[in-house]
């Protein structure tokens, strides 16, 4: 299994996320895997900040967590951690991506 965390961002949203591909390479893990539903490779998505979690991006009851999740599981391999994914600059609905709340936040 694999974590990486994540910093959604969308118009006038931030939204603190951790994502975990479930796949091992233990057969007993996967077993347990498929036998609750998952695929082969799949992920589940956490919302840090109101502890919701699915690994169907369908599930999620809002645009921004759908399109996310759903972009995080089409490129896990290519992210890193605390990668911004910004759905705005995503989708096309802006020149420049947002950069992370976090680099405001250092001290320089």
């Amino acid at each position: 299994m694999i974590s990486k965390t994540f910093e959604i961002r969308d118009r006038n949203t931030f939204i603190p996320a951790l994502c975990i591909r479930i796949q091992s390479n233990d057969e007993r893990d996967n077993y347990l895997f498929k036998r609750a539903g998952y695929g082969d490779i799949q992920h589940i998505l956490i919302h840090l900040q109101n502890n919701n979690a699915t690994y169907d991006p369908y599930c999620w009851d809002n645009h921004t967590m759908q399109f996310a999740h759903q972009y995080i599981h089409e490129n896990f391999e290519e992210l890193t951690t605390g990668q911004v994914i910004d759905v705005e600059y995503l989708q096309g609905l802006t020149k420049e991506p947002k950069t992370s709340e976090s680099l405001r936040n250092q001290s320089v």
